[in-house]
Parts: structure tokens; sequence; C-alpha cells
């Protein structure tokens, strides 16, 4: 297969992993050209720290999506700024591949679904954890029946906020972040994998500090205005008929819940955090005395098995839209799926503002 040629807008805090895994382990589908950024100093320091291969950096954002070489933009600017990248790489011919969520609302992602189909363009969309052996191992014991008719289960993000560790944790609390927005898509993007499509949601969402302190550098004792929810629970029933009870919140400083559970007919599934490709999988049938550990997943021999060391692939998803370009095919965490998400995400929202039930209508 022909390597797909690949650059980068965006050289924040993710774009190192991104730059690192796409220079070795996923170097085979993908040939990372070069990486942008509005502060070409960022891009530059990028390519210097993390670049395992000839990768460039260009002034611009703008020069970046003027060269014809370039086949697929990856965007990882933050969230606000997720439309208008995604819509100037498509306008310049460009597949695009964009982290989460797609956008920051649910019409500016389907004109970008629509503008890809009008020019003949591919879209996707991280998170590509589902992609990893944890969630594709539950997928497969669900798949077998281990434990029965899934019925119902639970999902929980539960901490305190990001603005202890990130250098710039800003967009975290405006529209388009919060802890649905920013870590839903992993939660979602699990469940839907393992249960299908969300037919209709219930939401309740609550802003419970008005300003967060920053205690990470170099910003250490600046204030954030928060301007979006920060603790939001619903209830997603999906089409198969099971219900699933969520939490994503940033106002918990400890807890002792699980990251997802799946509760059967015959038994119950536990999943371990789904932000990492690795993670554990446990199930315990009805008449089981405890919990017994799944073992996980491995495909594609020893490339993949030596993956099992390492809990982050990010840019598997990239390496497999790569793949799908050049078999004609939708690559696997596509514009579709992460426009589903982002209606559940979304809908949650707007259940919440309501105070009613709303449908889900953008079925994947």
């Amino acid at each position: 297969m022909k390597r797909l040629k690949a650059g980068i807008i965006g050289a924040g805090n993710i774009c190192g992993i991104y730059i690192k895994n796409l220079t070795t382990m996923f170097a085979e589908n993908i040939e990372l050209a070069a990486v942008a950024n509005r502060h070409p100093e960022k891009a530059a320091a990028a390519v210097e720290n993390y670049a395992a291969a000839a990768v460039a950096w260009e002034k611009t954002p703008e020069d970046l999506l003027k060269r014809r070489d370039i086949d697929l933009i990856i965007n990882l600017t933050p969230p606000a700024a997720h439309f208008s990248v995604a819509k100037a790489a498509l306008d310049a011919g460009k597949h695009v591949y964009n982290e989460k969520p797609l956008c920051t609302n649910l019409a500016d992602a389907e004109l970008l679904l629509e503008l890809a189909q009008k020019k003949g363009l591919l879209v996707g969309c991280s998170p590509d954890t589902f992609l990893g052996a944890g969630v594709q191992t539950a997928v497969k014991l669900l798949k077998d029946g281990w434990i029965g008719r899934p019925v119902a289960g639970t999902a929980f993000l539960l901490n305190h906020g990001p603005e202890h560790w990130h250098p710039a944790p800003d967009f975290f609390y405006a529209p388009g972040g919060g802890p649905l927005l920013d870590m839903g898509p992993y939660y979602i993007g699990a469940l839907v994998s393992l249960l299908g499509p969300v037919a209709a949601v219930t939401g309740n969402a609550a802003i419970s500090h008005d300003q967060r302190l920053i205690t990470s550098e170099p910003r250490h004792g600046e204030q954030v205005a928060v301007t979006t929810p920060t603790h939001i629970s619903a209830l997603l029933d999906f089409k198969t008929g099971a219900h699933v009870s969520m939490i994503m919140s940033f106002d918990v400083w400890s807890h002792s819940l699980p990251h997802i559970e799946i509760y059967g007919s015959e038994g119950t599934l536990q999943l371990g955090d789904p932000n990492y490709f690795i993670s554990p999988v446990k199930f315990r049938r009805f008449r089981d005395a405890g919990w017994h550990d799944a073992p996980l997943l491995t495909e594609g021999g020893e490339a993949r098995l030596s993956w099992l060391d390492n809990d982050n692939w990010r840019g598997a998803g990239v390496a497999d839209m790569a793949q799908a370009i050049a078999e004609g095919r939708q690559p696997r965490a596509s514009g579709d799926r992460a426009l589903h998400i982002l209606a559940v995400m979304t809908g949650i929202l707007d259940s919440a503002e309501q105070g009613k039930r709303l449908p889900i209508l953008t079925i994947f």
C-alpha cells in the first residue's frame, strides 16, 4: 500500500504523541510530512522534540494547506477551531481527521460532512481508543454472549478538572469543552461500540463553580471563567432497548465507581478507562463466585503484541483512515460515527436546558 502523505495543524499538548506514533508505529500507512501552527515557533518545537523521522514545519497553517503533496490534514487545534480548520482543509481538497469533538455544534459538523461528500473526500475523527484491545475485547465478549442480552449499564467520568496539569486549560471550561464534550467521546464512543446507536437522551447539567483556579505551570494562580456545564448526568436509551446511566463531572474530588459496566441477562461486564487503548476487562456470570479477568485480544502478530506495552496508540485512527482511503471504504473512526456521538452529547445538554427527553436523529 502506498503511504498517504499527511500534515498536522495544531501543535498543542496532544501533538507530540501523534508525531511520535505516526513516525514510528504507523509509519507503514502514513508519511507525516509537516506540522503547522498559528504560532510557528510551536510547530518548530514540536518537530524538534518529537519527530523520529524527517518532518518539516510550516510557517502557517495556510502554507501547509497550499502544499499539493499533502493528502490528509490531521486537525489537532482546540475544539473552537475544529470546524474552521477542517473546512479550510476540505476546501483545499484534503481529507480531514479531527481531534474530538468533531465540532462544537451539530450544525457545523453536518456542514463538514456534506462538504466532504460533495468533494469526494473523507472525514475521520478521534477518539480511536475504541480500536484498542480493551473495548474490542469487551465487544467480542458481548457478541459471543458471555453476559447474555445487554439490558442496562453505567458510565462514570468523575474528577476535578484539568487545571492542575494542563498548561492552558481555558478551553475545557468554554462551550465545546466541559467534561461531556471533552471526555464524553471516549465513554459514549465505547458504549456505541458495545451497544450500537443511541435513540434518545435525558440530561441534567450544572455549573458548580463560576471560576476555576489554575495550579499548573506556567499560569499557576490564574483564574479561568467557567461558561459551560461541569457536572452532567444523563440517561441514554439505545436502539437495542438497553439504558445507560452516565455522569460526566469536573466537580468530584474522589469516588469509587467503575468507568463502564454493562448489565446483561446472564451477567455483568466491566471495562476500564476508555481513554486508553489498553484497559482491563472483567466479567462475572450469574453463578460465578467472583470476577474473571478477560485476556485482551491481539491481532496482526508480533507487531500488535508489542503494542500491549504502550497504552497510547493515538494515531491508530489516522492509520486506519489511510488504509480506508486506499481501499475505498469509510474509516472505522468515521465522521458519521463522530457526528452521532456529537448529537448524543449536544442532545444531553439541550435536554438539560429544555427539561425533557429528546430523540437522537443522527444515526450512523
